[in-house]
């Protein structure tokens, strides 16, 4: 604790008015009635291939909605509010499905997969995605999530001698990976799911009425074995101790072979494109983690090398359900928590990890993913068993000087109170969103997932189409439609190289080369 106060001393007010943020949120588009849409994505949205702020995840129906970078939490909002505001506008009488697990699913080889266009690079997209849909099915890539986008000013790090972002970025990581579970027990709202979602397969979930499966003490089914979770990854332990410790790691999984993925094969015997690759990662982005190093990339740069080339510029955070409560997804009172929390993992010692603890890092996740409202549950720390709530009453006291801090220079109190809040759903777990979700569903909706997450979405709908929207907004995302579209026509006309060799040389070993 003393070196944590001595670091945050060291942050003048102006760098801790400097942090930054942005929000990446997914949803799937959904009918009226509650099943996945049909219809491919909206071209009054533009194309999904070219536009900044409004694109496609894994499906043709699963809508990413992005923010730019915001030095104010308020800002940030409001901006995913009004490309919220513009997406229902231009999809007819389309519903975003407010929660992270899905809704009703079709058969796994009809849920579409995102099309981006004829170009290279929109190929390389899809075929991606078509890997995936191979590798885990199509069904786990629906999950939907909000990533959380986190950086210090450049002038933090010297501030707080953390010898260079890189370094800095890396402790924050280690430190975000041993305390991410508190996150899952705060936020996490998905504890139940369609019985639609796990057809076919092997679970350990609970029936209710409606069609519904649940956990009755878990927090996130998306950051469980069912959700955002890999068999074939599991056996990497990437180590967070340095870029370089990290690259090696990745680097091999994007270039050594793996059997059961050579078993799929890159062409079937159509010549149809199955995957991009025969190793264990096909791209970068195919790794899941709870968060992650990045580096904005050039056009058709990989971001491993980016990251050698240029270094860290923020980590993403990925390991938050939707908020199925909120018409964004995501609250103000969550935002100043994300960023109290990180600030913490940024100013806490960080000693280096070693496979040991990976291990036991990762079995605190599950465990805190299926039974984070159990009483008493235990948890690894440093080789020995503690409680939950002990460990997270540490973590929860040591931000209440950087609560403080925060609201010093911001102004206001709202960090105090949303750490309030957290110190308040440490001791009642049924407050958390996971058991709220739970609790309404029994009581309003007949136990049933999928009516819950309906007419929450419905009403979410509805709020944000009574929200006045300036004709400026309008304006101005009319003509990033327009000129997205256009940039997506100007591609493929430019594009004359036959897709294999593009293929080839974008997954070469020089590309991720520094």
């Amino acid at each position: 604790m003393t070196n944590l106060l001595q670091r945050l001393r060291a942050l003048e007010p102006a760098l801790l008015q400097d942090l930054r943020r942005g929000i990446e949120k997914e949803s799937l588009r959904v009918r009226p009635e509650g099943p996945l849409a049909a219809t491919p994505h909206p071209s009054a949205l533009g194309s999904s291939l070219t536009h900044a702020y409004i694109t496609t995840d894994f499906s043709e129906a699963q809508l990413e909605l992005i923010t730019g970078v915001h030095s104010h939490a308020q800002s940030c909002l409001k901006e995913l509010t009004e490309i919220h505001q513009v997406v229902y506008r231009r999809i007819g009488d389309e519903v975003l499905w407010c929660a992270s697990m899905p809704c009703f699913l079709p058969a796994d080889d009809a849920i579409p997969i995102a099309q981006y266009g004829s170009s290279n690079g929109a190929r390389l997209k899809t075929v991606y995605r078509t890997g995936l849909s191979h590798r885990y099915g199509r069904r786990m890539q629906v999950i939907s999530g909000i990533h959380y986008n986190f950086s210090l000013p450049e002038e933090a790090w010297a501030a707080l001698d953390a010898g260079g972002p890189n370094e800095g970025y890396f402790a924050l990581i280690r430190n975000f990976r041993r305390h991410s579970w508190l996150l899952l027990y705060l936020f996490g709202a998905s504890p139940a799911v369609c019985s639609s979602f796990v057809a076919g397969r092997v679970h350990e979930l609970l029936p209710l009425k409606g069609g519904t499966l649940y956990l009755r003490e878990g927090t996130s089914l998306r950051m469980g074995p069912l959700g955002y979770r890999s068999d074939a990854q599991a056996a990497l332990a990437v180590s967070y101790n340095s870029l370089q410790s990290y690259s090696a790691s990745l680097r091999d999984a994007l270039t050594r072979p793996y059997p059961p993925y050579e078993a799929i094969g890159i062409h079937d015997g159509a010549h149809n494109y199955r995957q991009l690759a025969t190793s264990l990662l096909q791209m970068e982005a195919e790794f899941y983690g709870t968060i992650r190093p990045k580096r904005r990339v050039l056009p058709g740069e990989r971001p491993l090398h980016a990251l050698l080339e240029r270094g860290v510029e923020y980590v993403e955070v990925r390991c938050m359900d939707l908020d199925p409560f909120s018409p964004i997804g995501i609250t103000e009172s969550t935002i100043r928590f994300l960023d109290m929390f990180l600030l913490h993992c940024v100013l806490r010692d960080s000693p280096p990890d070693e496979p040991k603890e990976i291990a036991a890092l990762g079995r605190n996740l599950n465990r805190v993913a299926a039974r984070g409202r159990r009483p008493g549950l235990q948890l690894e720390r440093e080789g020995k068993s503690i409680g939950l709530s002990e460990w997270g009453s540490d973590v929860l006291g040591e931000c209440e000087p950087i609560a403080d801090a925060l609201d010093a220079a911001q102004g206001g109190d709202a960090h105090r109170r949303s750490l309030a809040d957290a110190q308040a759903a440490l001791r009642d777990p049924g407050s958390v969103p996971s058991a709220r979700v739970i609790d309404e569903m029994v009581r309003n909706y007949d136990s049933s997932y999928t009516r819950f997450v309906l007419d929450h979405s419905v009403r979410h709908r509805k709020a944000l189409l009574g929200l006045p929207l300036s004709a400026e907004v309008e304006q101005r995302f009319e003509q990033l439609a327009r000129q997205s579209l256009e940039e997506q026509r100007r591609i493929e006309a430019d594009d004359d190289l036959p897709f294999e060799t593009y293929r080839q040389r974008y997954l070469s070993e020089r590309s991720i080369a520094s």
